[in-house]
């Protein structure tokens, strides 16, 4: 047993991050509850520092958990994201008003004010435990705790997207939460049916999933299930409304931290399976080019920036896919996926921190004149804009370049060739956003800008962009 929590030790870390900003919000008075958020910090540093020194190679609980390369990337990633959100949320607006009054009355602009009560510990305490689910789903190897995982990932996302007690944000939080409520009903089912045809939980004895068309079906609404905490097609419906109708902080915990975990739990499982008796491979190519089509397609006509964005991550789900539909077939595909998870998380963060340094610019017509008044800014939004595409020198055009090329080793050209072909239609509505920001004209908005936010959408930015020149003169 001891040897088991050694091997959970960055969950356990993370988990008693989220308990001890907890119990020290308690005291606190509502609207000083800012050590929480350096408590929640604290522990994701910690949580990376113990990832990278632990083992890798190890399994815990009787192998329903394992430890390996895989796991540790989603350990580092998800702990950074949560160390970069709460940073975010120290901003007035986003992690509540700091002199005791009420920001504003919306809930996209002030989702975290004092009419919330203690919403920012309770903020804190939620981005912490989604990122322990986020976490176990990384690693786990067994399905049952693949199902726990899942709840334990999405539940505190839907009370993050209903924590302002607005309405728009109480309707976001209930599309989640009833989405979360049927897909995981669909997940439950189909690990119900992989038990009755395997006789065991473990992915190992997937391998004895006989009948084709039976396996087929309970695989496919696993997948399902899982996609829903990915925000990928078909179980995307609860994206865009709850990105939209909450802070861009929350949009970011949203659309970045159960991701990172779900997307090395469906490689995870499905490398257990044998392509010959379910064929895998091609039914989640088919989910990724859904994804990524119907994403864009969406995206076309949003002129709100944070619907936009939602729709866009729709589309990066079906990219992110690809690589994983190559992993049967490809040795690139793990080193493709997992390096594109970690561009997607800077990218994306980057972006969100963008929208969260200037929280009352909600439509793209108030873009005009950024590069003006703030050109840093402005050249972070660029940076953040055109990775997502996959432009170079951006980390995402390496992460993207890999999971392509997986995708043509195993023999998937055609995958690679409907990405790219979607990658090139979202530079489209990426330069809509892009134009009104160094357009000439005068600026739309004079609102200030969140210091803490400006400082982490410049340095994610320059992280990508330093980051893609690194990976290509290791090439």
């Amino acid at each position: 047993m001891t040897a088991d929590v050694v091997t959970l030790l960055p969950e356990v870390v993370l988990a008693l991050g989220a308990v001890l900003g907890l119990l020290v919000g308690s005291f606190l008075p509502p609207g000083r509850e800012a050590p929480v958020r350096w408590v929640g910090i604290a522990a994701a540093v910690a949580t990376i520092v113990v990832a990278l020194v632990g083992p890798v190679g190890a399994s815990a609980f009787g192998g329903t958990y394992t430890v390996d390369v895989a796991t540790t990337t989603v350990r580092v990633l998800v702990a950074g994201a949560v160390a970069v959100t709460l940073v975010l949320a120290g901003d007035p607006g986003a992690g509540g008003a700091s002199n005791g009054t009420i920001l504003a009355s919306n809930a996209r602009t002030a989702p975290l004010t004092q009419r919330a009560g203690r919403s920012r510990t309770a903020f804190a305490v939620l981005v912490q435990l989604s990122g322990v689910g986020a976490m176990v789903l990384g690693g786990a190897s067994d399905l049952l705790l693949l199902a726990a995982a899942v709840l334990l990932a999405g539940l505190p996302l839907a009370a993050l997207a209903g924590l302002a007690r607005d309405g728009r944000a109480a309707e976001a939080a209930l599309k989640y939460f009833l989405s979360s409520a049927l897909f995981g009903l669909v997940l439950l089912t189909g690990v119900t049916v992989l038990l009755g045809l395997t006789g065991a939980r473990a992915y190992a004895a997937l391998g004895r999933v006989v009948p084709p068309v039976a396996g087929a079906v309970a695989l496919l609404l696993v997948l399902v299930g899982l996609l829903m905490t990915l925000g990928g097609v078909p179980a995307h419906f609860w994206v865009p409304d709850a990105v939209d109708g909450t802070h861009p902080v929350t949009g970011a915990v949203l659309t970045t931290t159960a991701k990172l975990g779900g997307l090395v739990a469906v490689w995870r499982l499905l490398v257990a399976v044998p392509t010959a008796t379910v064929p895998w491979p091609l039914l989640v190519a088919v989910l990724g080019v859904g994804s990524m089509t119907l994403g864009n397609l969406a995206a076309f006509a949003q002129t709100s920036l944070r619907r936009l964005l939602a729709y866009s991550t729709v589309s990066q789900v079906g990219y992110l896919l690809v690589p994983v539909a190559a992993a049967a077939r490809s040795p690139l595909a793990l080193p493709a996926l997992l390096g594109y998870l970690a561009a997607y998380a800077t990218t994306n963060l980057a972006v969100f921190a963008v929208l969260a340094a200037r929280p009352h610019a909600l439509e793209i017509a108030d873009q005009r004149g950024l590069a003006r008044r703030h050109p840093l800014l402005a050249v972070a939004l660029a940076v953040g804009l055109l990775g997502l595409v996959g432009t170079p020198p951006t980390v995402v055009f390496a992460g993207k370049l890999a999971g392509f090329t997986a995708a043509v080793d195993g023999g998937m050209t055609w995958l690679a060739v409907v990405a790219i072909l979607n990658s090139i239609a979202s530079l489209f509505y990426y330069l809509r956003w892009i134009a009104p920001v160094f357009s000439t004209g005068d600026p739309v908005l004079r609102d200030p800008v969140a210091p803490r936010a400006r400082v982490v959408a410049v340095v994610l930015a320059a992280a990508s962009v330093v980051g893609g020149v690194l990976v290509a003169f290791v090439r």
